[in-house]
């Protein structure tokens, strides 16, 4: 289904997994990622979520203010690069590593 927003996976994933929250996050930071050069509105949506959810590591809201404010504004001066290089930092923080565990068995520390 194309069009299935991360809320509703979040819903149909359940309470089942323990990271219910956690992939939530995630698939908000894949979904603007891929709508950065084409839906700069949903983006800010997106962001605005991304800034009411916590990010332990960081002690702080995922997408702090500062950091969506400049996303923002180079998506409204057409740079959707560098707009994605400040997403991909404030991801690398949130989810240090996601790529790693995706990509290999895993870590001894789950």
């Amino acid at each position: 289904m194309a069009d299935e927003t991360p809320e509703t996976r979040a819903y149909r994933r359940g309470f089942r997994q323990k990271s219910k929250r956690d992939d939530y996050a995630l698939d908000l930071f894949h979904e603007a990622r891929a709508k950065l050069a084409t839906d700069p509105r949903r983006v800010g949506e997106i962001l605005g979520e991304l800034t009411r959810l916590y990010n332990p590591l960081a002690n702080g809201p995922i997408v702090d203010l500062a950091t969506r404010a400049a996303i923002m504004a180079r998506l409204e001066a057409g740079r959707p690069i560098e707009a994605e290089h400040l997403l991909d930092q404030r991801y690398q923080l949130y989810a240090p590593l996601d790529e790693a565990e995706r990509q290999g068995p895993g870590t001894p520390e789950s």
